[in-house]
């Protein structure tokens, strides 16, 4: 991966389809989520050798993630092993995460060491509200937390609402509750040495996820899910001040596109030194790229 010529490197992308064409959602929540992100047909599907191409015409790279929530949804995730041969195939534009459902318990702990030292994923994807715990539950996910921080890996935290399930009758059984960012403190404060990502802006609980970030030196943020245009000032001011060195971008391709982000992102109010350590330079030194 050659940095120098990189015009950006998007934190957070999904792999909602494997290569038999495995969905990680199901109909109902696929098309809800479709219908809030106003994503049609095959635009919301590619698969991981479309992506890598995608990202290679911008000049970009991507973390690349799926989702494991099967003992929620009972919808089994796209294979980690997948997503992460991906990235070992392209590995100019794609750097590859991977996501353990908690509930796997000690099956779960021991996959993510061997996701680690057998396949170099670099970080795992936790979605509170589609998995269904708290992320300060020290029964289900602290075994995982401890094998992440040993690796020095990072745990990128889903935060605030989400448009999957979103219009759904009952919000398809997803509790927002369990993605305020207040309950990623307790991990911080727990796993001092842990790389945290705080994803998304964290609407209801922005002041909260803010508030972690600026006292925790692990806790970061990216700027996933939403386009620029909507982020509170709020966010908008930290992101130029005080945490101008731990705001990354992120798309959340391919329900919102890096194009659409980086076509408002450049109206937004930021000031021109900031710009390429949020584009760039902040998740190039978390990821430990050189």
């Amino acid at each position: 991966m050659n940095l120098r010529e990189l015009t950006a490197i998007d934190v957070h992308t999904h792999a909602e389809v494997s290569s038999r064409g495995h969905a990680s959602l199901d109909e109902e929540l696929d098309a809800a989520s479709s219908a809030y992100f106003k994503v049609e047909g095959r635009k919301r599907k590619p698969t991981l050798e479309e992506m890598a191409s995608y990202y290679r015409e911008r000049a970009m790279a991507a973390v690349v993630f799926t989702v494991d929530a099967e003992s929620a949804t009972g919808t089994p995730p796209v294979p980690n092993e997948e997503v992460a041969e991906a990235a070992a195939a392209h590995p100019d534009v794609l750097i590859p995460f991977a996501s353990i459902d908690p509930f796997r318990g000690k099956a779960g702990v021991r996959q993510a060491r061997r996701l680690v030292t057998e396949y170099g994923v670099k970080g795992f994807k936790f979605h509170p509200s589609i998995q269904g715990f708290f992320p300060n539950d020290r029964s289900l996910a602290y075994a995982l937390y401890e094998v992440i921080e040993e690796s020095g890996a990072i745990a990128l935290f889903h935060t605030g609402q989400t448009g999957i399930g979103a219009g759904v009758p009952g919000g398809g059984g997803i509790r927002l509750k369990y993605s305020n960012p207040m309950y990623v403190d307790d991990v911080a404060a727990d796993f001092p040495q842990l790389k945290i990502i705080l994803a998304h802006p964290s609407f209801p609980w922005q002041d909260e996820a803010l508030a972690v970030a600026t006292h925790k030196p692990g806790v970061h943020i990216d700027l996933s899910g939403w386009s620029p245009k909507y982020f509170p000032p709020q966010l908008v001011h930290y992101a130029n001040t005080l945490l101008q060195d731990k705001v990354l971008f992120g798309s959340d391709f391919p329900v919102l596109t890096p194009d659409r982000w980086l076509a408002d992102f450049e109206r937004l109010a930021i000031k021109d030194e900031v710009r390429p350590k949020i584009l760039k330079e902040n998740a190039a030194r978390l990821l430990g790229l050189k």
